[in-house]
């Protein structure tokens, strides 16, 4: 029987959800406040917990960030259940490392699938990392073409054109490697337009391999239709410390990324509109489309994200480019005519 602990300072809902979770099931441990929750998770290693924000002794926050730093009880999932519905609140609860946020009054249902989902996420992961330990055991992993057969070996995950695939503030559990499509990395800046800090095509690494680092700072969505490989991060772990070489390969790769990342960054404070809308199809066509003349479909919001312009600007530069037979477009799709003139434009 699965084990949840429920921290609620109101006895009239911790009486009753406690009852409602028992009905379907579940052993219910509960605790009044804060601090009582905190002591019961590491005393009784609960299978997930939902946990109030306004409490007493400690609040909820303060109950996910003491959890967190404790080895013994950082896994645990943990669901906000709480009368605050502000997309601030709401927002704060994610980026400490919840895994879901109910708010009250809450629909029986609701509480109960997203507990069934948590704890059917959670026997995924273990399924994936006692199936794996298994097969790193029997199998040495010397390169990263070697990385890249393995993981492809592996279950795979589809995305279609635009899906999620991680957010900022969510658990890191996975290392991801592109099989198919493209995916780009993408922020908000202060005034909230988009950002688009790195693309990945065919054949790359990304994702999170940070050992401490648990949360990521980022979103990730699949520009295309799109087929990720996957393995956990403590796979991933094990793999890179049986092998020192091909640590060294993949610290190079990652460290490349963050010099591409550098550059754009540095045309996007400096480089003129002109240069930065050329360079920004250029890299569209590599990372899209091994041939650089052919076409490629991309938003105009995709495109003015890489390059860190408004949409409008860009727009008006692609229409100068189109007059200056630079490029041709049709529809969503761009045509690069003269691949040499775009580059050359300062």
């Amino acid at each position: 029987m699965k084990k949840i602990l429920l921290i609620e300072d109101d006895v009239t809902v911790r009486e009753n959800t406690a009852e409602l979770l028992e009905l379907s099931h579940y052993q219910v441990i509960t605790a009044s406040n804060g601090l009582q929750g905190v002591e019961k998770a590491k005393e009784h290693m609960p299978d997930i917990i939902v946990c109030d924000i306004m409490m007493p002794e400690l609040d909820g926050y303060g109950v996910l960030s003491s959890l967190s730093e404790n080895n013994r009880t950082s896994h645990i999932p943990f669901i906000f259940l709480s009368a605050k519905t502000e997309h601030k609140d709401i927002r704060k609860g994610m980026d400490l490392g919840a895994d879901d946020y109910l708010t009250k009054p809450f629909e029986e249902e609701d509480l109960l699938s997203a507990i069934e989902s948590r704890m059917a996420k959670v026997a995924i992961l273990n399924s994936f990392k006692n199936e794996n330990d298994t097969i790193l055991e029997q199998k040495s992993i010397n390169n990263l073409e070697e990385l890249r057969a393995y993981m492809s070996s592996q279950d795979v995950l589809q995305f279609s054109s635009g899906a999620s695939i991680y957010e900022p503030g969510t658990k890191s559990h996975f290392f991801y490697y592109v099989k198919k499509g493209v995916v780009k990395a993408h922020g908000m800046d202060s005034h909230g337009k988009e950002l688009i800090t790195e693309l990945y095509k065919e054949d790359d690494f990304f994702g999170n391999a940070s050992v401490n680092q648990s949360l990521y700072e980022e979103y990730a969505t699949a520009m295309e239709d799109t087929t990720l490989a996957i393995i956990t991060k403590d796979e991933l772990h094990k793999i890179l410390a049986n092998n020192g070489k091909m640590t060294l390969e993949l610290v190079e790769i990652l460290s490349n990324n963050l010099i591409g990342i550098k550059q754009q960054l540095m045309e996007m404070a400096y480089g003129s509109v002109r240069k930065k809308t050329a360079n920004t199809i250029l890299l569209f066509a590599e990372k899209i489309k091994k041939h650089p003349l052919k076409s490629i479909r991309i938003s105009r919001a995709d495109l003015a994200g890489v390059a860190g312009m408004a949409p409008e600007s860009l727009i008006r530069t692609l229409s100068d480019f189109k007059k200056e037979n630079l490029i041709e477009i049709e529809g969503r799709n761009i045509k690069i005519i003269d691949a040499t003139g775009l580059k050359n434009i300062s």
